[in-house]
């Protein structure tokens, strides 16, 4: 009797995405995971369980010293996996790559392929899918669904000192009016309600498409598009601004009024060496106009500490200014020597523990501020985007907030119910430096 032949059905492999750095890789990588999908693959965002077919594709960042040894560290631990037998390819992408392929192809030559910011097609190729152009918008979230990072241009044409985005990232070049609204109109279809606008310059938008900055426009339009309740700015860049930006803020009951804006320093020698286009006293009057335009505007900015040639009255200078200012969000970090960038013909002389006393310094001053200006929020009430529950509360946002990065509204779950992806209406009963606690009044 003749017995029949099983055949073994190969195992399809499954693709896994590592996602590494800012808000724009977070988008990238969504559009990647897209693609993915749309060739029919399996794919899935940092799964904790690894299979022997696994591919991992690891988008890495390359921005400063800290970021750049994470994403080392990364390659390393999934190569290492590799050699193991424990995956069947590893495959890197993102700004280290861009910034670093041939060191990286010398140093771990065992990753399978390395591909640059700007390498899509080819990366898709190498797993054996087609770059599709009907996927024009096409996203596999990473975020809660009720929020999505929403890119609008990449690169960069500032000449900043101590940036190395320009390397990776290359020249700005926008996205289209058409294709934003498109992107828009398809999130909004499946759920988005906020739309965080994110590039490395939102101001600059348009000017290599229209011949004018066109932020303005955009907003408008995008404002437009049925389902996006919250619209919020990112990275906007000072030297430059357009002031009618504010105008449709203020027209526009969706357009949040939030700005990050990174102003770096105040010093005027720092601010000259950073070659950052702007004066102590044009930032100062910038500050004012913008608050006396939208006058309940939540400002966020980010400085740098350390900066070669920073002196102790630069510091205190720029200490004094987050003092008078009162910023209602703010960031600092240590200045990173970055080869290539027009500050690294300087010389790095701010000590490192120097440069950490610093940023610890200004924090410290951060955190006196934000509990007071919490302080003044107790008795308001404010709509609220409910994001997630977490240890016993429903975990919220107000439109002068920010994912990740800003201060968040705690509803005690066992007193209150808020679907997550929705807004309510929230009184403020009790505030800390970064967080508000609050009861839920009614829906929004």
């Amino acid at each position: 009797m003749r017995t029949k032949k099983t055949l073994t059905q190969p195992t399809k492999p499954r693709i896994n995405v590592v996602t590494l750095g800012c808000s724009k890789n977070i988008h990238d990588s969504e559009i990647l995971m897209g693609q993915l999908r749309g060739n029919k693959l399996d794919v899935v965002h940092e799964a904790d369980n690894i299979g022997a077919h696994d591919i991992v594709v690891i988008n890495t960042c390359g921005f400063i010293d800290n970021a750049k040894q994470e994403s080392i560290d990364t390659i390393l631990q999934y190569s290492a996996l590799k050699e193991a037998g424990k995956l069947e390819k590893v495959i890197v992408t993102g700004c280290l790559s861009e910034r670093y392929k041939p060191e990286l192809e010398t140093e771990i030559p065992n990753v399978d392929a390395y591909f640059g910011t700007n390498d899509l097609q080819q990366l898709l190729a190498s797993v054996g899918a087609d770059y599709k152009h009907e996927l024009l918008g096409e996203r596999m979230l990473t975020t809660p669904s009720h929020y999505a990072y929403f890119k609008i241009a990449e690169g960069c044409n500032r000449p900043c000192s101590f940036c190395a985005i320009p390397l990776m990232r290359g020249k700005h070049i926008s996205k289209s009016i058409e294709d934003l609204i498109k992107e828009a109109k398809l999130l909004a279809k499946n759920g988005t309600k906020e739309l965080i606008l994110i590039a490395q310059d939102l101001t600059y938008y348009g000017l290599d498409l229209y011949g004018k900055r066109n932020l303005a426009d955009l907003l408008r339009h995008l404002s437009d598009v049925e389902g996006i309740e919250w619209i919020r700015l990112q990275y906007a860049y000072p030297s430059g601004f357009p002031m009618d930006i504010l105008d449709v803020m203020k027209e526009r009951s969706n357009i949040c009024n939030y700005l990050d804006m990174p102003l770096q320093h105040i010093s005027d020698p720092m601010l000259k060496s950073m070659r950052r286009g702007i004066t102590k006293q044009k930032t100062i009057d910038l500050v004012h106009e913008i608050r006396d335009r939208v006058p309940n505007i939540a400002l966020r900015t980010t400085l740098i500490c350390g900066y070669p040639g920073e002196t102790q009255q630069d510091f205190d200078e720029l200490t004094q200014w987050v003092a008078d200012t009162r910023f209602d969000r703010l960031g600092c970090f240590t200045y990173s020597h970055e080869e290539k960038t027009h500050a690294f013909s300087l010389e790095d002389n701010v000590p490192q523990e120097e440069k950490e006393s610093r940023v610890e310094q200004l924090m410290e001053l951060q955190q006196g501020i934000s509990y007071a200006i919490n302080q003044e929020k107790i008795g308001q009430t404010y709509k609220v985007l409910i994001d997630r529950i977490e240890e016993g509360y429903f975990v919220g946002r107000t439109e002068f907030d920010s994912p990740e990065v800003d201060n968040e509204v705690l509803i005690a779950a066992d007193k209150n119910y808020a679907p997550v992806g929705r807004f309510v209406q929230v009184n403020i009963n009790r505030a800390e430096d970064f967080d508000l606690y609050g009861t839920i009044m009614q829906k929004a």
